[in-house]
């Protein structure tokens, strides 16, 4: 059974950090590419980073890039999100996938609440 766990998320002044974590199970997890989603209140899921199976290459959409980052453990089948500079247009349930992500269920995503 594939599982995503994801956890880390908290409340965080603007201009805070908080590092993500995505804990899985039930597939081959070190083949696969693997995807950070978001999805804020009343809008869509959108894709924000996604990072190669090998971990050697990774994506940012552009709200994100150059504050967040994306790693991997393949020893640990575990992806990471660390989040920096946060701004309260990061407020949202973040989750973690592997591509493609019409291929897996979902997690329950962790929250990230920006506020002062």
């Amino acid at each position: 059974q594939v599982q995503f766990v994801e956890s880390g998320g908290g409340l965080v002044q603007p201009g805070g950090s908080l590092k993500l974590s995505c804990a899985t199970s039930g597939f081959a997890f070190s083949d696969r590419r693997m995807s950070w989603y978001r999805q804020a209140t009343g809008k869509e899921r959108e894709l924000i980073a996604i990072i190669s199976a090998k971990g050697g290459v990774t994506q940012y959409i552009d709200s994100v890039r150059g504050r967040f980052a994306v790693s991997r453990d393949n020893a640990k089948n575990t992806v990471y999100l660390q989040m920096a500079s946060l701004k309260p247009e990061d407020t949202a349930v973040y989750y973690c996938n592997a591509d493609p992500s019409s291929l897996f269920s979902w997690g329950q995503g962790t929250q990230v609440t920006v506020s002062s």
